[in-house]
């Protein structure tokens, strides 16, 4: 997969694939490593509050322990993808402006997140009216991207700054109305226990037997949940903590609002089915 960002200024549309919303860390000045924080855990191996630079990091923003991050304890690192803000704002700022550039990264993160959304619900609608509605809004996201790297470059410190509540607010309705289109030309679940619903609390569910595609999982907790095998074709994934969820041989590569980072926090094997821009995480063997 090419994973080669457009050049500086350029706007991939919801007709273009999804290989610039992946993180390039060759292109990056180590964004993620120091805008960042994070707490010792089972994900990582150390405290380290936000704006400060990993113990691993390299004077040459690259990290020190590449090849064994889980290895020596930094699993959460290799989960994480940053869905390509790290090199638009290492670009703009050409490392000019370090604390501005940390600033902006998360902004760019969350913008680049709902791209990524909605790119899927664009291709994924029947309906055209709302494909267009998608196209809409990335372009207003691609704009207000615009917006946050030019004030951090400082270049234009009067610039408008977007209002990415607002247009949070709006993709998300845009991708629940999407999901229910989808979701609604299939029969109703039954209600076996465990419910299967948004925001539902699955952890450690066996799921193997039940019917899971089409499911409303927005936000569910499946950490640690049994998906082996699993059709989950037009389920709902968006939000779902899928972190250590078994999904060896489950065939996610129609759900709906499926992440890297989501693919990358389960356990899967070869025979996993993702969607064809989601590369599979090097621990599924």
């Amino acid at each position: 997969m090419n994973t080669t960002p457009l050049p500086f200024g350029t706007r991939p549309t919801a007709d273009d694939d999804r290989s610039t919303l992946h993180g390039d860390c060759l292109r990056c000045h180590a964004l993620c490593c120091t805008a960042l924080g994070f707490e010792r855990s089972a994900d990582f191996a150390v405290d380290k509050p936000a704006g400060t630079p990993c113990p691993q990091l390299a004077t040459d923003h690259r990290c020190t322990i590449h090849d064994a991050l889980r290895a020596r304890g930094y699993r959460g690192c290799t989960v994480y993808d940053c869905f390509g803000a790290g090199q638009i704002v290492s670009a703009a700022t050409a490392d000019r402006h370090p604390g501005r550039a940390r600033t902006a990264f998360p902004r760019v993160q969350h913008l680049h997140e709902m791209l990524w959304h909605l790119h899927d619900a664009a291709h994924r609608t029947y309906d055209p009216d709302t494909a267009a509605d998608a196209r809409a809004l990335t372009e207003e996201i691609h704009t207000a991207v615009t917006a946050v790297t030019a004030v951090t470059t400082g270049t234009t410190p009067n610039r408008t700054e977007p209002d990415i509540p607002d247009l949070h607010a709006r993709v998300r309705a845009l991708l629940r109305g999407v999901s229910d289109e989808i979701r609604g030309s299939y029969p109703p679940i039954d209600e076996d226990r465990p419910r299967l619903a948004a925001g539902v609390d699955l952890a450690g569910a066996d799921l193997r037997h039940r019917r899971v595609y089409a499911a409303d999982l927005r936000g569910a907790c499946l950490i640690g949940a049994d998906l082996r095998g699993c059709d989950l074709t037009d389920a709902d994934l968006l939000g779902a903590d899928l972190r250590d969820a078994r999904i060896d041989d489950a065939d996610l590569s129609r759900a709906l609002y499926v992440t890297s980072p989501q693919i990358g926090a389960a356990r899967g094997n070869r025979c996993t089915r993702l969607p064809a821009d989601i590369p599979p995480p090097s621990h599924f063997r």
